[in-house]
C-alpha cells in the first residue's frame, strides 16, 4: 500500500523543519517545496536542500520574481531592524507582501497535480502576531478557497492545509523538534547571509530565546 502524500513548505528555517518532521512522523511521503523569490540570500534554501536530502525526500524549488519593494527581506532593500518586536505592534519590515498566499497557491497546485492530500506549513503564533498571512483566520480562509477552487475540492477530496505549529511558542517548537529528532544543525534562521548567524537580528534572537527556554543546545552555533 502506498503511503499518503504531502507537500511541505520547507524554507530551511527551524519552524519549517519541525513541520516537515511532524509530517514524516505522521507517515507522509513528503515532497518538499522551496522558493527562490528574490530574497536577500540563499542560505535558507541551501538548508532546505540539506534537510530534504537528510530525510531522503524529494525537493523542488519554485523560482518566482516577487517585487523587490515592500520588504527588508528582499535583495537590496531596507536595513534589517534589531531587537524583538512587541506582540500586537506594527507589521514588521520583514513582512513580504502576500508571500504565504503565493506560496500556498503554488503548493496547492502541485499537491493537486501530484495527488497529495495534504500541505504542511510551519507558521506559528509568533509569526501571526506580526504577519497577517500567518493568522489562523487566514489559513481557514485559504482552506475554504482551496475547497471551492480546485477539482479535488469539488469532488469531495479536498487538499488539507496543516499548520501544526499554530499556538506554539518558540520554546515549544524547539522541544517538539527535539523529540522528533529534527537535525536543527542543518537549519538556518538568520535574516543575514553571512558565514555564521549574526545573533542580532530578530530571527536569531527568537531562535536563541526558544533554545534557551527549552534548555536545549543549538547545535547550529557549534
Amino acid at each position: 500500500m502506498s503511503k499518503k502524500r504531502a507537500v511541505v513548505l520547507l524554507s530551511g528555517g527551524m519552524d519549517s523543519a519541525v513541520a516537515f518532521y511532524l509530517a514524516l512522523n505522521r507517515g507522509f511521503n513528503c515532497l518538499c517545496l522551496s522558493f527562490d523569490y528574490g530574497q536577500r540570500h540563499v542560505k535558507e534554501t541551501a538548508a532546505a536542500a540539506r534537510l530534504a536530502k537528510s530525510a531522503g525526500c524529494r525537493r523542488r524549488t519554485v523560482k518566482l520574481r516577487l517585487s523587490d519593494k515592500g520588504s527588508a527581506l528582499m535583495r537590496g532593500n531596507a536595513p534589517l531592524t534589531r531587537g524583538l518586536r512587541k506582540k500586537g505592534g506594527v507589521i514588521p519590515s520583514t513582512y513580504v507582501p502576500a508571500r504565504n498566499i503565493v506560496f500556498l497557491s503554488c503548493a496547492l497546485s502541485i499537491a493537486e497535480a501530484e495527488g497529495a492530500g495534504d500541505i504542511f506549513i510551519g507558521a506559528h503564533d509568533q509569526d501571526y502576531s506580526g504577519y497577517p498571512d500567518c493568522r489562523p483566520e487566514f489559513f481557514e480562509a485559504f482552506q475554504a478557497a482551496a475547497d471551492l477552487g480546485t477539482k479535488a475540492g469539488s469532488e469531495g477530496r479536498p487538499v488539507r492545509l496543516n499548520a501544526p505549529l499554530l499556538g506554539l511558542s518558540k520554546k515549544e517548537i524547539v522541544a517538539l523538534g527535539s523529540r522528533l529528532g529534527v537535525p536543527f544543525h542543518l537549519t538556518w534562521s538568520c535574516y543575514k547571509g553571512g558565514d555564521k548567524p549574526c545573533g542580532r537580528c530578530e530571527s536569531c534572537l527568537y531562535r536563541a530565546k526558544g533554545f534557551a527556554e527549552a534548555g536545549i543546545e543549538d547545535r547550529a552555533l557549534l
